[in-house]
């Protein structure tokens, strides 16, 4: 499948320099990374999330969990986890579970956690399990520059009852 149409579209209108990564088929971002050799702190990933007025998509490292708590103290609003079934209608150019972080290309708001930001280079999921995006942390900046950005997830090895990995 490669880069799924919808977020390949956008990056092509908004001037994104970008290239691609083919690796094995994996089933989350966090072994997406370790397949192609790239540290999971690097990999962005998308975590859909529902909230009394629609969706959010969470942009956290591949290496962290979304903290539900956080984002919904944000937003001032409970959050929970958005069903497979809705993710399907959100990005129906998508495998399951190959959710890219570029919100914005699927017409949604976002949030980005702020250990992406001072990353040389930035890594996700292109819409299938099988290709990265590979972009400069420049031009990731540029993608995420009108985005809120904050402190919303924690490391993976941390237990806390409001964490969700995601995939």
């Amino acid at each position: 499948m490669g880069v799924a149409i919808s977020l390949q579209q956008y990056l092509n209108d908004h001037d994104i320099e970008y290239d691609c990564v083919d690796h094995r088929r994996t089933n989350c971002a966090k072994r997406s990374a370790e397949t192609s050799h790239v540290s999971s702190a690097c990999v962005a990933k998308g975590v859909v999330l529902k909230r009394n007025n629609g969706y959010i998509l969470a942009v956290i490292p591949a290496s962290s969990q979304v903290r539900l708590d956080r984002v919904g103290g944000w937003l001032n609003q409970n959050v929970g986890l958005a069903t497979e079934a809705e993710i399907s209608v959100l990005f129906p150019d998508c495998e399951q579970g190959a959710v890219p972080p570029v919100a914005a290309a699927y017409g949604l708001r976002s949030l980005v956690d702020k250990r992406l930001e001072g990353n040389r280079d930035i890594y996700f999921e292109a819409g299938d399990h099988r290709t990265l995006v590979h972009v400069s942390g420049a031009q990731f900046r540029k993608l995420m520059h009108k985005v809120p950005h904050g402190q919303i997830a924690t490391d993976t090895d941390a237990e806390d009852d409001y964490v969700y990995g995601g995939a």
